[in-house]
Parts: C-alpha cells; structure tokens; sequence
C-alpha cells in the first residue's frame, strides 16, 4: 500500500479524526474510503451518461401512427399570429 500526505486546517483535520473515530476506522481507512466512494459516484454518473447518449430514441422523434412527419421547429413558429 502506498501512503499520502495532505495539507489541511487543524479544525478540518480534528473533525476529520473524530468523523474516523465515529465509524471505528483510523483516519487513513477513512479518508481511503471517502476517495473510494466519491470515485463510485463519478463511474455511475459517467455510466448513466454513456448509456443515456446511447440510445437513439432520445435523438429523434417516434414515427406518427398516420405515416406524416412530424413538423420542424421552423414551421411550428412560421404562423401569423407567432409574427
């Protein structure tokens, strides 16, 4: 295992010890943890964008039961009463 040094306030550092004292975890685990769990959170976030921009049926419209186009957003807005 490797070791890491980091540069806090006394007051963070303090809550920090007490925050690991309160899970029964030394300070090390418990920052190792905290990492661990903020890099799940950030995969599943990236994992749910992947997918999501995947899928093709969020990009275009579904196909109309009578077999026509849907309208642009150009003739939508082309009225008179729109001018």
């Amino acid at each position: 295992m490797s070791s890491l040094t980091i540069n806090a306030s006394e007051e963070v550092l303090q809550r920090l010890r007490m925050e690991a004292a309160s899970r029964h975890l030394s300070v090390s685990r418990y920052v190792g943890e905290l990492v661990k769990e903020k890099f799940m959170i950030h995969d599943a976030y990236e994992e749910a964008m992947a997918d999501f921009f995947s899928r093709s049926a969020y990009l275009s419209p579904p196909k109309r039961e009578d077999g026509r186009d849907w309208p642009t957003r150009e003739e939508l807005y082309d009225r008179k009463v729109l001018r």
